[in-house]
């Protein structure tokens, strides 16, 4: 791909109606980058949003398997945060919500049912008592938390080192770790409690833990949980087909430089001129991008770890498959020798699945869809897999946990590598610091999943910020 340097084929690729508006350049597209030109391709402008890849999209994507087009990356997102829901049915994709099967968890080699918790606190004592997820002494440390005087919490600290000194470091390994896994794919013990999980902080200051929890209701007029009807990843397609920006793939923008109020930034050899810009690459990038025009904000951007993680998706023959329990399940890093962190069961947690993979079979017989998901931050040994490896581990481990031992019809590997930020303690003033620094040059704006959380709704709402902090 290569631009002109002529100043009209520049305006142009800015602005290619010439209507006077702004000129915007989006680098990056994910679903943070897709929103963002989304949001700015109004009264007149029309963005143009640059891809390193050659797909859009970022980690929402639809797979053929078997014939069938599913998620291997993100498979939900919150109901109760609007942000996700109200752009997928702006832009007209039904919403649809998981089936009333619950999840399981993996604790000393059997599965329990999944007591209530917020991020693997514990919420209700009898329901954990009947779980069975705990030893008897970890539920005295449970039982012995509203005795204990109120925790004061000054700055920032672990969630892991928060919910130790009230609970005991039992539930962290077994109930907080495989949680903040699924989200973060990260460590209770190095994982920001302000950043992470920002209402234990008030919570705190009120004292028992276990006692608040008894209040919360145990059952909301919403469900929890939503997904797009045809799988997440139907959603960047419905954003480029909004025809609201231009995007270009396989373009790398290798440099940036300010250029008088505005940018010039380079992609591919070439220089492209933009009155406001957009980066909504992954912490990394837009460190080095930035690096140039705000230094302080780059050392700040390039403090921040990722993990990397494997999504491998299973089609099965659905005569197979013997009955599985629940959704799915969660693996805590402290069950020792297992690699997988969590199994879907896609065909009983939403019921789209369920249908795309009646009659999907090559003789025309019913398929079911499940897949496993490994790798934690610093887990290098997962990523040093082969596909052919990372399909026998998760065979295996399925086999183990549920008895499942049928042969897959077709598999597909998914890498996520360097896809999830963790957000370490201190989390939170760094990224006012980024935003601080980034503010002070106008016309720049950054947004993604290294900010204000990893979920979509929180992602699609930095990309709101960005869009703001550009028109408002």
């Amino acid at each position: 791909m290569s631009f002109s340097v002529d100043p009209a084929a520049l305006l142009s690729a800015g602005d290619p109606d010439q209507t006077g508006s702004p000129r915007t350049v989006v680098v990056g597209g994910g679903i943070a980058g897709l929103t963002a030109a989304h949001l700015l391709g109004v009264d007149g402008a029309r963005p143009l949003l640059l891809e390193a890849g050659d797909r859009l999209g970022g980690k929402l994507r639809l797979q053929e398997v078997a014939g069938v087009a599913v998620d291997v990356g993100a498979e939900a997102m919150l109901n109760r945060r609007p942000e996700g829901v109200d752009l997928a049915r702006e832009l007209g994709l039904p919403i649809v919500h998981p089936t009333s099967a619950e999840s399981q968890i993996l604790s000393r080699g059997s599965l329990h049912p999944l007591p209530r918790t917020l991020m693997g606190i514990p919420l209700d004592l009898d329901d954990l008592t009947a779980s069975g997820v705990l030893s008897d002494e970890g539920l005295d440390a449970v039982r012995r938390e509203p005795s204990l005087p109120v925790t004061v919490v000054e700055g920032d600290v672990s969630v892991g080192e928060v919910v130790a000194a009230r609970f005991g470091d039992e539930v962290v390994d077994r109930l907080v770790e495989p949680l903040l896994g699924g989200v973060y794919s990260g460590l209770a013990w190095e994982i920001s409690t302000r950043a992470a999980v920002p209402m234990l902080l008030p919570m705190l200051a009120k004292g028992s833990l276990l006692e608040q929890g008894a209040r919360i209701p145990r059952t909301y007029d919403a469900p929890v949980f939503a997904c797009v009807e045809g799988g997440m990843g139907r959603l960047p397609g419905a954003l480029e087909d909004s025809g609201r920006f231009e995007a270009r793939t396989d373009v790398r923008v290798t440099s940036l430089r300010r250029s008088g109020p505005g940018f010039v930034v380079v992609a591919d050899g070439q220089e492209i001129v933009a009155d406001r810009l957009v980066l909504a690459t992954p912490p990394a990038e837009t460190a080095r991008l930035l690096a140039p025009i705000a230094p302080d904000a780059a050392a700040d951007l390039a403090a921040i770890e990722s993990a990397s993680t494997v999504v491998v998706t299973f089609a099965f023959r659905a005569a197979d498959v013997p009955d599985l329990p629940g959704s799915g399940f969660l693996v805590p890093p402290v069950e020792a020798g297992r690699r997988v962190k969590a199994s879907t069961f896609s065909f009983a947690k939403w019921g789209w699945v369920r249908e795309a993979g009646r009659g999907a079979g090559p003789e025309g017989e019913d398929l079911l869809f499940l897949r496993t998901s490994l790798g934690r931050h610093r887990e290098s040994a997962v990523g040093a897999l082969s596909d052919d490896e990372l399909v026998a581990v998760s065979l295996a481990e399925l086999a183990d946990a549920v008895g499942l031992r049928a042969e897959p019809l077709a598999t597909h590997v998914q890498r996520w590598t360097d896809g999830l930020p963790q957000y370490a303690v201190g989390h939170v003033d760094r990224v006012a610091r980024v935003r601080a620094a980034v503010a002070r040059i106008p016309g720049l704006a950054v947004c993604g999943a290294a900010y204000d959380g990893v979920g979509i709704p929180a992602v699609i709402a930095s990309a709101a910020v960005a869009a703001e902090s550009l028109t408002g």
